[in-house]
């Protein structure tokens, strides 16, 4: 049983998310005003001291944004250049035509998956999603039904699939072996991103009712004359320099000594802000100056770009600022004793520990970097394959992404959805993955 204490704290994050979800979605109240004034009333009621609470909330707004703002101004850099030179277009014109417009939600799944292999789900999707609005736009196909796909695959390879840091943590923590693990959250994976993408898109797009006006997609959606749109090749080497000097990194020790110049440069150049930085640059001469753009027009688009992401970075910082009440007022250590109370399969409490923490603090990395720590010591003489522990790990932290997790208002505000439709869609997408993984792997563990 729990504690009295931890019992209340759980009820107490509980009914702050319920509130949460009220006021923005009934009362249409402004969504960052009622995250800041119910994480503050969180922290109050938790009891936490009063000359705390302010301060934890700035710390969890900074460290989200500290990472996710830059992402977000220079990915919408690059996808303005991408929608002004016409290379969003070409790109969305080559997949339908490669996969048929029948096929179109697959053939994102796919771009999903191949894309997010090396990147952060940030990153992938302010990459992808101008091509998204442009496929939707050209096949006239509802944008839930091409963008669900899309961060499916993007979610699936991002918690399940090694090298991203937080399996790659997990990897380290059980001592599982690389190379299996990849194999089989793959065998896992996309099976998973299959129903959690485009089957689930076919059944929930018909009941969401997106608003024409998406002010957003409009700066990303530009008509181009066919003849007169950028080669393929030129577009899609832009969009995966950023991609290739990630994944270079991410494999710098393998092929250059470490700690060496050489090693740094790799590592420097592979983190995604450099990659990104580089990324967008290169997209001023490869899709502006070489389009026949001047250089006032390029620095044009890329201020217009920006203003609509004042409105994202602010409820992205907010959702970090409840997350980190949730864990400063101790609800998420509340939620791990939760967790390892229960008596249940190793494979189970390793999904359950990071599905609380996940839901606690929004974080997919942090409830799989928590959740493999607590569970490694346990799992050393359990016999159970480390390999199958890091995906049920990796497939907890993916559980019900909601108004604490900054992807919900990635997702929520791009594809231009209410808190209610982006549960509906988003949240439930996520939770496919989650519950479909653990169960794919429970049945793996099984047979092998």
């Amino acid at each position: 049983m729990l504690n009295s204490h931890d019992a209340f704290l759980l009820i107490s994050a509980l009914v702050a998310v319920i509130a949460l979800v009220v006021l923005i979605a009934r009362f249409k109240i402004n969504p960052f005003v009622v995250l800041m004034t119910v994480s503050l009333a969180l922290g109050i009621v938790a009891g936490m001291p009063l000359s705390t609470i302010v301060k934890s909330f700035e710390t969890g707004v900074g460290g989200t944004l500290g990472h996710i703002a830059i992402i977000v101004a220079l990915g919408t850099m690059l996808g303005k250049m991408m929608a002004e030179s016409g290379g969003a277009d070409r790109i969305a014109h080559t997949l339908i035509q490669l996969f048929g417009e029948q096929r179109v939600p697959w053939a994102m799944m796919v771009v999903g998956l191949l894309v997010g292999l090396p990147v952060f789900f940030e990153v992938g999707f302010v990459l992808l999603v101008p091509i998204a609005f442009n496929i939707a736009r050209r096949t006239n196909t509802p944008l839930t039904l091409v963008g669900l796909p899309m961060v499916a695959g993007l979610s699936v390879v991002h918690g399940l699939v090694p090298p991203h840091p937080a399996a790659m943590l997990a990897v380290t923590a059980y001592n599982a072996d690389i190379g299996r693990t990849v194999l089989y959250a793959l065998l896992i994976g996309t099976p998973t991103a299959i129903l959690a993408g485009p089957l689930y898109a076919r059944v929930i797009a018909p009941h969401i009712h997106l608003d024409p006006h998406n002010p957003i997609a409009d700066q990303f959606v530009e008509e181009t004359p066919r003849e007169n749109l950028p080669s393929f090749s030129l577009t899609l080497a832009t969009i995966l320099l950023p991609i290739s000097l990630m994944l270079v990194g991410s494999w710098a020790d393998a092929f250059t000594v470490p700690q060496t110049r050489l090693n740094g440069i790799l590592h420097l150049f592979g983190t995604a802000d450099i990659a990104l930085l580089v990324g967008a640059g290169v997209s001023f001469i490869t899709l502006g100056k070489m389009r026949g753009f001047s250089r006032e027009a390029i620095q044009k688009f890329a201020d217009e770009s920006l203003a609509p992401t004042a409105t994202i970075l602010l409820l992205i910082g907010a959702g970090g600022g409840f997350g980190r009440i949730l864990q400063d007022s101790g609800t998420s250590q509340a939620i791990i004793h939760l967790a390892l109370r229960a008596h249940i399969s190793i494979l189970l409490s390793a999904w359950l520990v990071a599905a609380l923490v996940r839901l606690a603090t929004g974080s997919a990395t942090v409830a799989m970097t928590m959740a493999a720590g607590i569970i490694a010591p346990i799992a050393l003489h359990t016999g159970v394959r480390p390999e199958l522990l890091t995906i049920a790990t990796g497939a907890g932290s993916l559980v019900f992404s909601h108004v604490n997790d900054g992807g919900f208002w990635m997702v929520k505000e791009y594809l231009g959805m209410t808190i209610t439709q982006t549960m509906k869609s988003w949240s439930i997408c996520e939770t496919i993955i989650s519950v479909v993984a653990l169960l794919l792997a429970l049945l793996l563990s099984s047979i092998i």
